[in-house]
């Protein structure tokens, strides 16, 4: 896949045009004083020689404030700053400046050394894209910049609270909620979402939904921070629910000194491989083999899409990793575990562990997720992504997708159908459906060397444990390009919430004219789709909060996602 930077500019573009809303925004008297004051930064910054709004650094945090200016001065990082054609400025934003962890890059690489590395990332509103940098501080240079279009970073805490006083502001939320709602109350406001038939649609703006919990319903303001303005309201069901479980005191220092700023190495049962925590990819494990046969360069699990209507099309699109990352994740609350796989009393195996949760969980609006790697002595892996409730509706979708980039330079994918094994030319995906043929033993798919050496892919129909009803998954693979990164490194969201196609994030990877994909490096990936239940009896992807011998404890009715990868014999 060869991205062409400047086709994707032109072509964004051409869409802005036909975008009115996206004229200077003006202000007027009666708009309230952070309204004109975030106008006021906008002009300020079309105005400047660099069209970007800086963030907003404390008067100690000199190293982050020479970063940020030695990435503003890379003429790469500059090359989206202006229309080609006009040298019109184009809006930017530094959306956050992070001490390099090893989760930021490939596994292995060596392009920072001397430990004072920086990445900073930014957002560009006219082409709904994502610019990271990498800069070493001590050289005062930028090592690597790439450039991720239609993906969003996280947001910063300031734009967070911009889109909450927005929304408590808003008639139509006052009007709905009651009364005008306080703000401290409100949740997931930096989370991203999308509204259909609005300019969020597809993430062409960039917008959130805070969330106000009234009841037994939890009422969505969605804001665009394109245009600031609100440009919806919606309701979703939560149930009723006692209060949380306990106030939960995170361990962020352990978590981040030992698993978030370093890899841990582990070998057991014949499996070698090394683990750490993402800023929002979750646990990655990488450089994996088996009898020292390399197996996987990594695996990791990229976004959480939770969708809340088929037909409004509003939803969040999440993401989990460590504690200190940014208001968007739902982060890790203790430390990977490490425990035996049990057959009955014999060990098979064992398994690699990672729960994430909301501060508030199990009630509405908040969430708890869980990453689990198994590792089978007889050569089996499955990565295993499950939502242990409760979210933020009852009639709630989720998508996680999953990545996993294979060993070995000479792969080829090849799936069943029509009782043979159908050998891939190109890049492109599939998905499961009822009419999906599968071999006796289940297997969908194969990644095979030369050699036939590697692995089946047996699809999750609900029989690989007993907390899944099958997962209905998309599954893509594309050309993995050691050259560029395209995933290996910590990536934004990259996916909206609430499509219910293909469109998950993942085809962003297969050009329109797909690559070859014979004989060569690969990458997989898996898209479930879990539909929560609060159905008494039925409870699927959903948790309450229960009384227990006086004292409200967690139930929870989990959801397990991933497929089983069986060695090719």
């Amino acid at each position: 896949m060869k991205t062409n930077f400047l086709i994707l500019a032109l072509l964004q573009l051409l869409l802005i045009a036909c975008k009115p809303e996206q004229a200077a925004i003006a202000s007027n008297n009666n708009e309230p004083a952070y309204l004109k004051a975030r106008k006021q930064a906008i002009a300020d910054a079309l105005a400047a020689p660099q069209p970007v709004i800086l963030l907003p650094l404390n008067p100690n945090e000199t190293t982050k404030a020479n970063v940020q200016k030695i990435a503003l001065a890379d003429k790469k990082v500059q090359q989206s700053f202006r229309d080609p054609k006009t040298n019109a400025p184009l809006l930017n934003e530094v959306f956050g400046i992070f001490a390099l962890r090893p989760s930021d890059l490939p596994p292995n690489t060596t392009i920072c050394t001397d430990g004072n590395c920086y990445r900073i990332e930014l957002y560009n509103y006219a082409l709904n894209m994502a610019t990271i940098a990498i800069v070493n501080a001590t050289s005062n240079s930028v090592l690597t910049v790439n450039y991720y279009p239609q993906q969003q970073p996280d947001l910063p805490p300031h734009l967070a609270q911009l889109a909450l006083s927005i929304a408590a502001d808003s008639p139509e939320v006052q009007e709905a909620y009651g009364s005008k709602p306080d703000t401290t109350l409100g949740l997931m406001p930096a989370t991203k979402t999308a509204l259909n038939r609005s300019r969020c649609e597809r993430s062409q703006h960039l917008c959130v939904a805070p969330t106000f919990v009234k009841n037994d319903k939890a009422l969505w303001a969605i804001v665009d921070l394109t245009a600031l303005k609100l440009v919806g309201v919606r309701w979703t069901n939560v149930g009723t629910t006692g209060e949380r479980t306990s106030e939960r005191k995170m361990q962020n220092e352990k978590i981040m000194s030992c698993f978030c700023d370093k890899e841990t190495q582990l070998t057991r049962d014949g499996w070698q491989m090394q683990y750490s925590l993402t800023r929002s990819d979750g646990l990655r494990v990488s450089q994996i083999r088996y009898h020292n046969t390399p197996i996987i360069n990594n695996v990791k699990m990229v976004d959480w899409h939770v969708s809340y209507s088929t037909t409004d099309g509003f939803g969040y699109s999440d993401a989990i990793g460590c504690p200190e990352f940014s208001e968007a994740a739902v982060v890790a609350i203790d430390a990977p575990k490490v425990m035996p796989l049990l057959d009955n009393t014999d060990t098979v195996g064992f398994a690699i562990e990672q729960t994430y949760s909301s501060e508030g969980w199990p009630t509405p609006c908040n969430y708890n997720y869980l990453q689990r790697f198994e590792f089978y002595k007889n050569g089996n892996f499955r990565p295993i992504i499950a939502s242990l409730g409760r979210g933020c509706g009852n009639n709630g979708t989720y998508r996680p997708v999953t990545r996993i980039a294979w060993a070995g330079t000479n792969n080829s994918f090849f799936e069943w159908n029509n009782a043979k094994w159908q050998n891939w030319q190109q890049e492109k995906w599939t998905q499961q459906t009822e009419l999906t043929t599968l071999t006796p033993e289940n297997y969908w798919a194969k990644i095979a060397n030369a050699n036939n050496q590697g692995f089946y892919l047996m699809a999750n129909n609900g029989q690989l444990d007993q907390y899944s009803r099958g997962d209905q998954a998309f599954l893509y693979v594309t050309k993995h390009h050691p050259n560029k990164d395209e995933g290996d490194g910590d990536l934004p969201t990259i996916g909206p919430c609430c499509n219910t196609d293909y469109q998950q994030g993942p085809e962003k990877f297969i050009d329109p004219t797909p690559e070859p994909i014979l004989d060569t490096e690969l990458v997989t990936w898996y898209v479930a789709q879990l539909k929560n239940d609060d159905t008494p009896g039925k409870e699927y992807c959903w948790a309450e909060s229960v009384v227990e011998n006086g004292i409200y404890v967690a139930k929870t009715y989990p959801c397990y996602s991933g497929p089983m990868f069986v060695p090719i014999q």
